[in-house]
């Protein structure tokens, strides 16, 4: 079978593969797919916050602990009793998004423990309304995003360790699944996504998706439908469905939509340390020049990042991640704030190294990496490039001016003899560190 048949097959299966290329005289029959009007919004979003918390939050050994530690349902679901969310506000989380940069938040309203942050209507005994919070907290998330103006969105596990029903009676479980997403789909108003997670706990099995996304579709139908196809898919393409293809804790690499069925958009979704919710015992946090760092490589690749927290026992944002996470914001004020490239610009300019830049009406926006001289705060660190001449190829009409936006500096500026642009990245200026510093070249 030739290239251009495999194409055309894999196109009409929907079931094409984001890394399949076509090349040479194929080019003509693989033209990419636009993207449809709820995936535009998606990745003009470009940077969110994830949220994991839930009853393993008050023993703060991590979301996986029933599993991993062998915890009887019985006892786990004992942790019902002191759930009392005492500290959960909801705007405070959109507060923090807003101040972080992220222009959206997935909170799960379920994890694979079982236990529901919201009223179930009965059709599980562990929810919320059998707590002492006495409160429905999806009402409480998605109510405070509004107040800041963050979209609201919603994972939905599809794993369950406590219902008995997953491996005794699976297809009255997945009733229980869509009847469950229903509620969500229905009672909150407008929902800008809905995250599955759990698919891979089953490979082999007929999870009806058909019908799960179709119910979605039906009642929320501007919203992202994403599914994780687990850590090891990265990008992996699923059902014909989905939205966004993910990347859990890895570097997004650029998709190639050229004879697609439909336009899919990629998230990165990472965590801070090595658990998603509470461990109270793992100091292994990431700074917030990894965070920064992470942000730029996933536009670089036309990707969002999907940053995760974990809240304290009670639903309390907790302190390492808010205080990263500001720092991450005040970085993204200091390019443009809410009007930057990281937000509005086209990728497709590459540079040197990870170097990269962002298309604009106006020019491009140059991410420069690796201008401080060492990899650490230590002077005997490895060496990396530090200042002087960095090429970008792809970089469009004329340009009149390239300056650094933290100081106005205008850089010196050429075209190289294959059109690329060079320009020569100056040091920073002391007491000044921007991790990834940005010069817009201007048209």
């Amino acid at each position: 079978m030739s290239r251009r048949e495999m194409m055309k097959a894999a196109a009409a299966s929907g079931l094409v593969s984001m890394s399949m290329r076509a090349a040479g005289s194929d080019d003509e029959v693989a033209a990419a797919p636009a993207p449809s009007a709820r995936v535009s919004r998606f990745e003009g979003l470009a940077f969110g916050m994830f949220v994991h918390w839930g009853l393993y939050s008050q023993i703060g050994r991590g979301e996986w602990a029933k599993h991993m530690q062998g915890i009887p349902t019985a006892e786990y679901m004992r942790l019902m009793e002191t759930f009392t969310a005492a500290d959960f506000d909801g705007r405070s989380y959109a507060r923090l998004a807003r101040r972080a940069g992220m222009r959206y938040i997935t909170l799960t309203s379920r994890h694979h423990d079982g236990f529901s942050l919201y009223d179930t209507g009965g059709l599980s005994p562990y929810d919320v309304t059998h707590t002492p919070a006495g409160r429905d907290l999806v009402r409480d998330f998605v109510d405070g995003c509004r107040a800041e103006g963050i979209v609201p969105m919603l994972y939905c596990t599809t794993l369950d360790w406590s219902d008995p029903r997953f491996d005794a009676d699976f297809d009255a479980y997945l009733r229980y699944l869509r009847d469950s997403v229903e509620i969500l789909c229905t009672r909150y108003g407008s929902i800008g996504g809905f995250w599955f997670d759990g698919n891979w706990s089953r490979k082999d099995a007929d999870w009806r998706e058909d019908e799960l996304y179709a119910l979605i579709r039906r009642h929320q139908p501007e919203a992202m439908i994403i599914n994780n196809t687990g850590i090891d898919a990265m990008g992996r393409a699923g059902h014909p469905e989905i939205d966004s293809v993910t990347f859990e804790r890895g570097r997004p690499s650029t998709l190639d939509r050229r004879g697609a069925p439909k336009y899919v958009s990629g998230e990165m979704c990472h965590t801070m340390n090595f658990h998603w919710g509470k461990a109270t015992r793992d100091f292994n946090f990431l700074s917030p020049a990894h965070v920064i760092e992470s942000l730029c490589l996933c536009r670089r690749a036309g990707a969002n990042l999907l940053m995760n927290l974990g809240p304290e026992a009670q639903g309390g944002l907790p302190a390492y991640e808010s205080a990263a996470f500001g720092v991450v914001g005040a970085w993204i004020e200091g390019i443009g704030g809410a009007s930057s490239s990281l937000y509005r610009g086209r990728p497709g300019v590459t540079g040197d190294g990870e170097d990269f830049g962002l298309s604009t009406d106006d020019g491009v926006d140059l991410y420069v990496f690796d201008l401080t001289a060492t990899a650490n705060t230590d002077v005997h660190g490895p060496a990396r490039r530090g200042p002087g001449r960095r090429t970008f190829r792809g970089v469009t009409g004329e340009i009149r001016d390239v300056r650094w936006f933290d100081n106005d500096e205008s850089l010196t500026f050429t075209r190289t003899d294959d059109g690329s642009l060079a320009i020569e990245a100056t040091g920073y200026p002391y007491g000044t560190n921007t991790v990834v510093r940005v010069a817009r070249a201007r048209r």
